[in-house]
């Protein structure tokens, strides 16, 4: 951390204890922006960074100053301010590409004659391996450890280049497999609320603020940190000292009352809490929550929440310091010290949340909603989306809409099949997928104790899983383990098949791994539309499994329930949902566990000891990784390997920019709809024989068994951009009804895979747009989505709206983001893909300008449309002039 200039002279000091810390004060700006404690808190952060940065160059006064304009006006008005996080957190899958960068940027420092490590991290960055673990064994004592080696032996070449990165970059550490997933050991480990640095032989103390590689980095939002997901383009960009371009966001505030009823759960509240801001509207905002309620909500329930950000759509989804967050940081183990300064902070500043009501400050939002908690009731969701919330009393009516909407098959209803070599039937709707996983709900005591209570009960009275059920428990951290073991609930859930499968990120991510061959074969022979059911965020199609249509996100006690009774069609409210062995029905209500057993398996069994014990060699990693060895060269040898290549996004680069290269007669590679998420653009789970990566795969002699997932191989450039728009259930609507990844290539008027068409194209020299519909982008931070897309040759992608990360890692990659105006839309141009396209004024673009675009058809009319060019800040031309923000750091530290 290297501190501005403080020209508003609010360096303080603070004591705590017998140490001496310097800060930026909020308090002595008042007189300048107004009433500062009327902020909220989670702007307070930005404003603390801004005093803490500021040099008159990349951070000035007008950017501290635009924050008494927020206060005056509700945020209503944007002002572009230069953000520094304190860190930066990875998991592998985004890490994974985010250090080939690295690795490829160094070689291009030395190719035009510089220093090769003037590449480094200039922030800390902590790469969480937890995204790589797949449920190929499941339901037996074995299956962590089998898990575990296949894990290694997929994924040898990334690790040894994973390993290397830890020693070749500063700042730069990894935690091994194994350990967790990125954002519980953030949360239990990393995450510290006040972050400290030395500099100049002082020590500063300042708010802990990170951005992360994934899109759920939110969830440390519940112990006060203020993060967000961004793509790995943007996260280089800060951990190599470049400030994140951001908008002073509008902030919505949320207030939660009351307490939550007996039998809802943090996954029900979280569920209620996502659809009410999804339909709020809170795309590209802050939320902030206030209120009496949170009293009564744990610092796991709040850290439940903020992980769902990305499903309401928000930046983060933040809760201030209080009693709640002092007491979990010394829970999990945390320096008695740190927890000090921790309090001491956020009272000297204003960021503490006071828990007497006659004390409690509301501050200025641009809106506000309210939640009572007594109204939250059992809900799960899907079959497609996290927003869409049904009652649990409803869902087997839901399923019936999916089955007639989604799938067609409402008159194949109670239709039955054969599984062979087994003496039960299949049908649409049978639950095939039950999966206790996710960062969302593993790092929850209650919700976990409360599956392992459900277990017990159900085993209690002779039941078991339905056989079609493939069950598995995927913790966020050891310490899961650590006390469902030691409460005696471990052994119940893997009774009912709920072994351990490996600490990570497996079936949420679509690391679900096969089904049993028979039963997949069942439901591909019969095209039954089956159904998951999981603890996690996400539950796109196509996503968690190849065989399975409907996907549905519930608690872990529901995921449970629903492994027992193995179907969809079944109310879980009024229904029995097994019975005993002489017959007897059981009910929902016979196995829940109340909030009292609860809570005391909670006190009795997660311990402060269980965090130390767990994160003291949390870098050390198992014998795999200690035998893993690597080079210690400043650059990287790049292997011959299916996993890692060099990019050539630096081929041939300049050490100046050229002007951007006019669009023009531009073909049109696909026509897409709305909510086209990033797993449409750049699937992360299997790789489907018949595709063009599988051929690429195949043709360097990978069988089929080891392909591995996409998310693997986003090392790779040449799977990943044969991988880009192959998602099995995206739709291009330049070819009728059809699924998966293909277009029509024009000059011929032929279906064929979308790379290969692309690729027919970049032969001519012909550029390519995409069109696409409302929140085009939505989804996880992945910053292959906007890779593959410019890679395939695409310059521009025209939408009606665009998810926030993904259209700043188009700009990232040098892909033009282009916005529809109000009541525009490919559709109402009457576009069929068969047209050419030019987008005038790219040479000359400046932010936020109207661009006017000709539609030439292949008739030889024409239509002029004008559109909004989503690049929002000056920053952010300065990367798509520079061809990207990697080239634009390139050149910046090269000059």
């Amino acid at each position: 951390m290297i501190p501005g200039h403080d020209s508003l002279k609010t360096k303080s000091t603070l004591e705590v204890g017998n140490k001496k810390y310097s800060y930026y004060d909020l308090n002595k700006v008042g007189d300048r922006l107004g009433d500062v404690g009327k902020l909220p808190v989670s702007l307070k952060y930005l404003l603390e960074n801004m005093l803490r940065f500021e040099d008159g160059r990349t951070v000035d006064l007008g950017m501290v100053d635009a924050f008494g304009d927020w206060l005056k006006n509700g945020g209503k008005n944007a002002y572009e301010i230069a953000y520094r996080p304190a860190r930066v957190l990875m998991q592998d899958f985004t890490g994974v590409p985010a250090v080939v960068d690295l690795a490829a940027m160094r070689d291009a420092m030395k190719a035009l004659g510089e220093d090769p490590e003037k590449i480094n991290p200039l922030a800390p960055v902590d790469l969480v391996i937890d995204h790589s673990v797949m449920v190929d064994y499941f339901g037996t004592e074995q299956a962590f450890e089998k898990n575990v080696d296949r894990e290694y032996e997929r994924n040898k070449e990334r690790y040894e280049f994973l390993k290397w990165g830890q020693g070749a970059f500063a700042n730069f550490r990894v935690v091994p497999p194994g350990t967790g997933i990125c954002h519980q050991v953030n949360l239990e480990y990393l995450g510290q609320t006040v972050w400290t640095a030395g500099h100049g032989g002082e020590e500063f103390a300042y708010p802990d603020t990170l951005v992360g590689t994934d899109s759920h980095t939110t969830m440390v939002n519940g112990l006060a940190i203020l993060g967000w997901g961004v793509g790995g383009i943007e996260a280089e960009a800060a951990m190599l000292g470049q400030p994140v371009s951001m908008l002073i966001p509008e902030v919505v505030g949320f207030k939660v009352t009351g307490k939550m009823p007996e039998g809802a759960t943090a996954t029900d509240l979280v569920l209620t809490v996502t659809k009410m801001l999804r339909d709020k509207g809170v795309v590209g905002k802050f939320v902030e929550f206030y209120g009496s309620g949170l009293d009564n909500l744990t610092l796991e329930d709040r850290a439940t929440i903020g992980n769902m950000s990305p499903e309401f759509g928000s930046t983060c989804a933040f809760f201030p310091v209080d009693e709640q967050t002092i007491d979990y940081l010394r829970k999990t183990g945390r320096d008695e010290d740190r927890i000090a300064l921790v309090e001491a902070y956020a009272r000297a500043q204003g960021l503490w949340r006071f828990s007497k009501a006659e004390n409690r400050v509301e501050p200025v939002f641009t809106d506000t909603l309210e939640l009572d908690l007594s109204t939250v009731v059992p809900v799960i969701s899907g079959p497609k989306r996290p927003q869409d919330k049904i009652l649990l009393t409803e869902a087997p009516e839901a399923f019936d809409v999916a089955l007639d909407k989604e799938y067609g098959k409402l008159d194949e209803k109670g239709k039955q099949v054969a599984v062979e070599g087994e003496d039960y039937t299949l049908g649409h709707g049978d639950v095939c997928i039950a999966a206790i996983t996710s960062c969302t709900n593993t790092s929850n005591p209650s919700v976990l104790i409360a599956a392992g209570l459900v277990a017990k009960k159900a085993r209690e009275l002779g039941l078991t899983r339905k056989p079609w059920v493939k069950t598995s428990l995927a913790p966020g951290s050891q310490v899961v383990t650590d006390y469902l073991e030691r409460s005696g609930l471990q052994d119940e859930l893997d009774g009912l098949g709920f072994n351990l499968v490996g600490y990570g990120c497996t079936t949420c991510i679509g690391n679900s791994g096969p089904l049993p061959e028979q039963i997949s074969k069942a439901i591909q022979d019969n095209d039954l539309a089956v159904a998951s059911v999981l603890s996690g965020n996400r539950n796109f199609e196509g996503r968690i499994s190849q065989d399975i249509r409907a996907n549905f996100l519930a608690s872990p006690p529901l995921v449970v329930a629903y492994a027992l009774a193995g179907s969809m069609n079944i109310n879980l409210t009024k229904d029995p949902i097994a019975q005993t062995a002489d017959g007897k029905d059981v009910f929902l209500k016979d196995i829940w566990p109340t909030s009292a057993e609860i809570a005391e398996v909670v006190s009795k069994c997660v311990t402060r000891e269980m965090f130390i014990e767990r994160y003291a060699d949390v870098f050390k990693g198992d014998a795999h990784w200690q035998n893993i060895e690597t080079s210690s060269s400043d650059t990287y040898s790049w292997p011959s390997s299916t996993y890692i290549a060099n990019p050539p996004y630096f081929q041939g680069m300049s050490s100046r920019p050229s002007d951007p290269e006019p669009i023009e007669g531009a073909r049109i590679l696909a026509l897409l709809g709305d909510s086209v998420t990033t797993d449409h653009i750049s699937p992360a789970g299997a790789i489907a024989e018949e595709s063009p990566a599988g051929a690429y795969l195949e043709s360097h002699q990978v069988p089929p068994r080891e392909f591995n997932s996409y998310g693997s191989r986003r090392g790779n450039h040449e799977v990943m951009m044969r991988g880009t728009f192959a998602n099995i259930r995206i739709k291009n609507k330049m070819l009728d009804g059809i699924e998966g990844g293909y277009t029509k290539y024009v000059p011929t008027d032929s279906k064929m895979a979308i790379y290969d068409a692309a690729m027919k194209y970049k032969a001519e020299k012909s550029p390519l747009v995409v069109f696409g519909g409302e929140q085009y982008g939505t989804g996880s931070s992945r910053d292959w989505a906007a890779k593959g897309t410019i890679l395939l040759g695409v310059k521009a992608v025209i939408a009606q709206s665009f998810e926030r990360i993904h259209r700043s890692n188009l700009i990232g990659m040098g892909v033009l983001p282009l916005q529809f105006k109000e009541g525009d839309s490919w559709e109402a141009l009457g576009l069929t893909g068969d047209e050419q396209v030019t987008i005038h004024g790219v040479e000359s673009l400046s932010p936020r300008e109207d661009m006017t675009v000709t539609i030439t058809f292949a008739n030889g009319d024409t239509k002029e449309v004008t559109v909004l060019a989503r690049i929002d800040t000056q920053d952010e031309l300065d990367y798509y002039r520079n061809g990207g923000i990697l080239h634009y750091v390139i050149r910046k530290l090269a000059a």
